[in-house]
């Protein structure tokens, strides 16, 4: 089963719905990887199996240069309330899960 890493600019919440349904989830900040830039986040990523879930568009550019399989969340929400935030991923949840089982690079959450 693949992880989700949460990217700095998502809220925690996020991670407790993930792992209050069924999946596993960190956040970089818990992982102390909050600091360090993006490939290195990305190594981390690859090394350890994780989706990266991000409002960042550099992981999207990455997910398109680099070899490694991991995929990116890209929430493209722009600023919205953690209520709505979790509103729009558990929409999106059924329709995500079956592009990451298909091998999906990016997944957008409009």
């Amino acid at each position: 089963m693949r992880s989700f890493l949460i990217d700095n600019q998502l809220p925690g919440a996020l991670v407790r719905w993930l792992n209050n349904n069924g999946q596993r989830a960190s956040h970089v900040l818990e992982l102390q990887l909050a600091q360090i830039d993006d490939a290195a986040i990305w190594a981390f990523a690859a090394q350890h199996d994780y989706a990266i879930v991000t409002k960042d568009e550099d992981f999207a550019q990455l997910s398109l240069l680099r070899p490694e399989l991991v995929p990116v969340i890209w929430v493209r929400l722009g600023n919205c309330r953690t209520k709505d935030l979790l509103i729009a991923w558990q929409n999106s949840w059924a329709g995500m899960a079956k592009e990451l089982e298909a091998g999906a690079r990016i997944i957008e959450i409009l």
